[in-house]
């Protein structure tokens, strides 16, 4: 493996990329730090830390992992890459419902081109809506510096400008920065911003999770109060691997279509006649279904945690409030995986179109043998799709709820438990995979063994 790494850096491309993707990455890292000038940071710290376990903790903590923001310190790329990635997503369901948009999808590279000016245009008018009101968000709880407030306490509507303006800009940069690492880096820029933003996070949830250890002096067998025993951190490491591999497992999984393509005759050649494979993956949905499931049912959480501070009296309310809490809820994890499945269905209904894949088969003169090419073909590929597409929903529901099972049963820390599974874990490895294949096909066509080689 040492010896593929420093091959890597002997090819000067590939090495130019690498560096360039790096220094991308770390110019983002640096802009996620610095804060808005009107911005308090210390009132900002103390509110959103003693709203770190409510149902606007949650929000932003599942906001800030698949959008690599930073609502919770209000920086310049407070907003992340989430306006561009909602528009990516309502031009992709328009795509499948308006006929103008799908015409522009079939027409290859030049309409791909169009609707991705589209989105921009989408995503600058997003984060003007965002930021204006998180920007009145942080005026009515206080966390605007006080020498920026005018005499009747209130922010000028210039500031209010400046701020809405600097954080659309954020986001306008980052847009660009993805796009630059798509055209002279390496791997997908937006995907690649937002694992720079889990892996970010990994070492104040470790240094989280040691602390109580380290200020005790030293980690026991069984753990004191408010510790982690030493066998405790066996079992998250064991099982860290194990959920590791088994996304791996899942998310590289196949179902294998044989196909077989018809026999040409041109003068005294035949060509043809070869047998293939069709490969459908068993995650189509990839981890959609998860952003949805859980951005939906936090919004039940805010909304009745409200309801509870107006009306503290009421039995009803604090019972769906509590049923709505992240965590060991049977009313929550089942809806939770009910929301899952039928996401999953979704989302593979409008990314995958067996019509159009048994007319392309058709075309180029391929069949699925023992089905004849047009409908019967499609009506098969859309059955095999279904039953593997539950399978795919199984293991994301699994994988979903291993987190709160680890901060349920193990009183680990959410931010701790979250790196077990959910959203962070299934971005990051098919981030990596993305990132590994890419590499190696540029090793593979400069004839050196890729890193995917077993031999």
């Amino acid at each position: 493996m040492w010896e593929k790494i420093r091959v890597i850096f002997t090819i000067p491309e590939l090495r130019q990329k690498i560096l360039l993707t790096l220094m991308f990455l770390a110019i983002y890292r640096v802009g996620w730090q610095i804060p808005l000038p009107i911005v308090d940071t210390g009132k900002m710290t103390a509110f959103f830390g003693g709203q770190a376990s409510g149902g606007m903790g949650q929000l932003l903590q599942q906001v800030a992992v698949f959008s690599a923001s930073q609502l919770s310190q209000a920086t310049i790329f407070g907003l992340g890459i989430m306006p561009y990635i909602s528009a990516s997503i309502i031009f992709q369901l328009l795509g499948s419902v308006w006929a103008p948009l799908e015409k522009l999808q079939k027409e290859g590279e030049s309409g791909r081109k169009k609707i991705n000016e589209y989105t921009r245009y989408a995503t600058i008018v997003l984060c003007l809506g965002q930021s204006w009101f998180y920007v009145g968000f942080l005026i009515a709880n206080g966390l605007v510096h006080e020498e920026f407030l005018g005499a009747g306490g209130g922010l000028s509507f210039g500031w209010q400008l400046t701020a809405v303006l600097t954080m659309t800009a954020g986001t306008a940069f980052l847009m660009w920065l993805g796009e630059q690492i798509d055209e002279y880096g390496i791997g997908n820029g937006i995907s690649l911003l937002i694992m720079a933003g889990i892996l970010a996070r990994m070492p104040a949830a470790g240094f989280k999770l040691l602390k109580p250890m380290i200020d005790q002096g030293g980690i026991e067998l069984g753990g004191g109060p408010g510790q982690v025993g030493v066998e405790t951190l066996l079992v998250l490491a064991a099982l860290f691997v194990g959920v590791i591999a088994g996304v791996v497992f899942i998310t590289q999984g196949q179902r294998r279509i044989p196909t077989q393509s018809a026999k040409h005759v041109r003068g005294r050649k035949v060509y043809g006649g070869t047998r293939q494979y069709l490969p459908l993956r068993v995650n189509q949905a990839g981890v959609m279904p998860i952003i949805f499931a859980s951005s939906l049912l936090l919004f039940p959480s805010v909304l009745f945690g409200y309801l509870v501070r107006a009306y503290p009296t009421s039995t009803l309310l604090q019972g769906l409030h509590e049923s709505f809490q992240r965590g060991d809820s049977f009313i929550y994890n089942i809806m939770y995986v009910g929301l899952i499945y039928f996401f999953c269905y979704f989302w593979t209904a409008i990314t995958f179109n067996p019509k159009d894949m048994a007319d392309n088969l058709k075309n180029y003169g391929t069949f699925i043998p023992g089905y004849r090419p047009g409908k019967r073909t499609a009506d098969y590929l859309e059955k095999v799709m279904v039953r593997i597409t539950y399978v795919g929903a199984g293991f994301l529901a699994l994988v979903a709820i291993i987190p709160t099972l680890v901060a349920t049963w193990m009183g680990i820390d959410w931010g701790i438990a979250s790196f077990y599974g959910g959203t962070s874990l299934l971005i990051a490895v098919s981030v990596a995979f993305d990132l590994v294949q890419k590499i190696d096909s540029h090793l593979v066509m400069r004839n050196y063994r890729g890193l995917l080689d077993k031999s």
